[in-house]
């Protein structure tokens, strides 16, 4: 079974129950998953997006988030109708030799994944207490796990309830900035234009442009975010039959489409407030007069705190975003350690305590961390987080195509098979994704050695 211990844990209302009861009981699954879609990542190629291209990549966030959509309600059925997570799925249905290649991409990507954890929340701390270096935060971040662990016990609702919480505190704070605040509200006709009408063809000559949409993508469709969301779904007692069946899907795919929506306007909200703040300009003034400076190779990770100080200060902005920087890091470490339980058990059917398996992770994204600020000194902090961002993208196909070849077959799926509007919008998704990534392979491999030798 999928997540020993939340299998099965929450019992649904009866079917006689109201409909909002009924959308309680199964609502969370989606909101752990699209915690992903705000992660340290996510913020970091959000902001580099809008501080040097302004509203030019809004689209791709709309995009992504619209494909995420479709490729998460289909994962999310995969789940319910087969009982099986994507994981386990393909360990069952695929040739036997598909099996650790698949297991080794789903692991490299879930430490692309942990390295944005790990580096966001080292940023973070950084802010909150500016003399703890930034090695020495990195190496606070290995010891999580018990964050992980104390929540664990409470139960699979109570992870969600602390996901929402933070997940609230980070929309209210960007909403009340963009909307309700006269210094930070963007020009919201040039909002529309780079979200509805692009201009592809300068996009397509631009490889600064194609390597961060990329990244973009890969922070907004997480490969292991297909896996276990398959799995989540499962943490509800869903009866074997058609009508349970359908039941549980129709509140899943409301549950994906209301919380990937608001993953989509905290990304949006991100990028639009980077490009009010920094493009275009050399510094910005403080409400108190203090002016801050910055350059086009400025690192804005570490400076993307001034996109709050309109609203709460300069001091308390500081604090304010490195808390809400540092909420999205471990809510996205909680996600990622049941992702990788899930790819483990899924592929191999290996057993061990997930307490082990979070340190393994956490070393592996914790090596490259340490190394780079070793060579850099903490600058480029942005640029790795992007380049994570981007090896997320490149292994998307390994999971998308095995998920829609099994959703849309009625030999996996029988009747609860994905209909002609989901196959073709999975499908369509799956070739975008992927033809972007064969597109920008090569400027991808030329970030990476410019990262750690520039």
């Amino acid at each position: 079974m999928s997540l020993e211990g939340f299998h099965r844990s929450v019992v649904p209302p009866s079917p006689a129950a109201r409909p909002w009861r009924q959308y309680l009981a199964f609502a969370g699954p989606a909101l752990l998953v699209s915690v992903g879609y705000m992660d340290p990542g996510n913020w970091a190629t959000d902001l580099q997006a809008g501080a040097e291209f302004k509203y030019t990549l809004l689209w791709v966030i709309g995009l992504s988030s619209l494909m995420a959509i479709f490729l998460q309600i289909i994962a999310a059925r995969l789940g319910i109708v087969t009982g099986r997570d994507l994981a386990q799925c393909c360990r069952d249905f695929l040739p036997a030799w598909t099996r650790w290649p698949n297991y080794l991409s789903c692991e490299l990507a879930i430490a692309a994944c942990d390295l944005a954890e790990v580096l966001g929340s080292a940023v973070a701390l950084h802010l909150l207490f500016p003399r703890i270096s930034l090695m020495v935060a990195v190496l606070i971040t290995s010891f999580d796990v018990i964050l992980l662990l104390s929540l664990q016990k409470f139960g699979i609702r109570m992870i969600e309830a602390v996901v929402l919480v933070l997940v609230a505190t980070i929309g209210i704070c960007y909403y009340v900035e963009i909307f309700v605040l006269p210094q930070t509200q963007p020009v919201f006709h040039e909002m529309a234009r780079g979200l509805f009408a692009p201009d592809l063809v300068a996009f397509v000559h631009k490889n600064d442009l194609v390597f961060l949409a990329i990244g973009i993508i890969g922070a907004t469709v997480m490969p292991h975010n297909l896996y276990l969301h398959s799995a989540l779904v499962q943490t509800r007692q869903i009866k074997g039959d058609r009508l349970s069946q359908k039941q549980a899907v129709r509140y899943n795919t409301i549950d994906t489409t209301i919380a990937l929506s608001a993953a989509f306007f905290v990304n949006a909200a991100i990028m639009v407030l980077a490009a009010v703040v920094f493009f275009g300009h050399t510094e910005v003034v403080l409400p108190s007069g203090e002016v801050i400076g910055f350059t086009p190779d400025s690192d804005w990770i570490q400076i993307a705190d001034v996109t709050l100080a309109p609203l709460v200060g300069k001091v308390a902005a500081s604090v304010l975003f490195a808390v809400a920087l540092l909420a999205s890091g471990q809510s996205s470490t909680i996600t990622g350690t049941l992702a990788g339980q899930v790819v483990m058990e899924g592929f191999m059917d290996w057993k061990i305590a997930p307490w082990i398996r979070r340190l393994i992770t956490r070393l592996c994204a914790v090596v490259p961390a340490v190394v780079l600020i070793a060579l850099r000194g903490g600058r480029s902090m942005t640029e790795l987080l992007t380049l994570s961002q981007v090896v997320l993208a490149i292994q998307l196909p390994l999971a998308m195509f095995p998920l829609l070849i099994f959703a849309g077959s009625r030999k996996r799926m029988g009747d609860g098979k994905i209909g002609p509007f989901l196959l073709t919008a999975g499908w369509t998704s799956c070739i975008v994704i992927t033809a972007l990534d064969i597109f920008g392979l090569p400027e991808a491999f030329r970030s990476a050695i410019a990262v750690f030798t520039s």
